[in-house]
């Protein structure tokens, strides 16, 4: 992205590392996992149905058709497709699959803010209560 001269000051100046940053931090903070897929992983030209990979894909071309099995679908959509692909195959990784994060309930916690409304299930009946470490 960087190699387009007028996209790159503004590619630059967003302080891509500081959101990287925040986004492990806050995921290890809620208990979360985040994946980094490889900088060269082709998502947008690789096809979301049958993952043949077009290599004349270019930046112009805003929507993705496969050579192979004729699939049409916006480029973006495409990549996030992929990218999802990727998440899901490459989360059985760490450590404990079935860990994908604290499961959290939908109630509130104690504190601020307002309180239980008539007929709501509080933490400890619903079995959920949650007890940070000490």
């Amino acid at each position: 992205m960087l190699t387009n001269h007028h996209l790159a000051a503004a590619i630059s100046d967003a302080a891509w590392a500081e959101l990287a940053r925040q986004i492990g931090y806050k995921a290890t903070w809620r208990g979360g996992t985040v994946l980094v897929a490889d900088r060269w992983f082709g998502s947008s030209k690789t096809c979301s149905a049958c993952g043949s990979v077009k290599t004349t894909l270019t930046l112009a071309e805003r929507v993705f058709t496969c050579d192979s099995c004729g699939h049409t679908l916006d480029r973006d959509l495409n990549a996030a497709i992929n990218l999802a692909t990727w998440g899901e195959q490459h989360h059985s990784q760490v450590p404990d699959p079935e860990a994908r994060g604290r499961v959290t309930n939908a109630r509130r916690q104690e504190g601020s803010g307002r309180g239980s409304r008539p007929g709501e299930t509080s933490l400890d009946e619903a079995g959920t209560g949650y007890a940070p470490a000490a």
